[in-house]
């Protein structure tokens, strides 16, 4: 067990340091939210009356966004250094290359996104006290971690990266999006064709075979 849980630790330590140093990701990612909320803010000029209809949208727009940009990042730094081929030599399991890297990007996208929520909160004047919104930022953000780490995985051998990450990953991620933006008009205050009780379990249950099939595909993938 120690085998398989010591390499997550170190990749996601890794990651974290080289962030430190260079904060290049949170930073573009956190200027990036922050643009969209003002843009989205000005230009729809939303009411009292249609925060619960649009602030849930505008918020997952800008996350989903977000994250697209963040996961572009995932693996180009030990590709454009040569560390990836050395890492997937490296005598640890794939299974656990891929948790490594989805734990870091799962750790960085629930930092910007704890960053821009009050700003959301504060421009399209809703509440953040809700433990629905809390539970439904963590597993929508789990999902992307993980199908985001595959995506960039595959995404980061093509020329066009920028471009093919998104081709891939919205629509294998848009369910997760939609029970989200359904959780959060539930948070807000509105009301949505399916209830509580079904969405949440949703989210498990994809974030629960997104994690078992990802790190498969994964080791597929690098095994090409």
């Amino acid at each position: 067990m120690t085998a398989f849980i010591q390499p997550i630790l170190v990749l996601f330590w890794k990651d974290i340091l080289l962030e430190i140093r260079s904060k290049d990701l949170v930073i573009s990612v956190g200027v990036f939210g922050l643009l969209v909320a003002v843009i989205f803010n000005f230009a729809l000029n939303v009411s009292s009356e249609q925060i619960a209809t649009l602030a849930p949208g505008i918020l997952w727009v800008a996350y989903s966004f977000a994250g697209v940009l963040a996961m572009n990042r995932t693996f180009v730094r030990e590709k454009e250094q040569g560390g990836l081929e050395g890492l997937l030599l490296a005598p640890v399991s794939r299974d656990s290359i891929f948790l490594g890297k989805a734990l870091a990007s799962f750790f960085f996208m629930l930092l910007v996104e704890s960053v821009l929520l009050p700003v959301f909160a504060v421009l399209l004047g809703f509440s953040v006290l809700s433990w629905i919104l809390a539970a439904t930022i963590v597993l929508a953000t789990l999902g992307f971690a993980l199908v985001g780490t595959l995506f960039s995985a595959i995404a980061v051998q093509t020329r066009s990266r920028e471009l093919m990450l998104p081709v891939l990953f919205f629509p294998v991620i848009m369910p997760v999006i939609i029970g989200a933006v359904q959780l959060t008009t539930v948070a807000v205050g509105g009301e949505t064709s399916v209830g509580l009780n079904r969405w949440l379990p949703l989210l498990g249950i994809f974030d629960a075979l997104f994690l078992v099939i990802c790190p498969w595909v994964f080791s597929v993938v690098t095994e090409e």
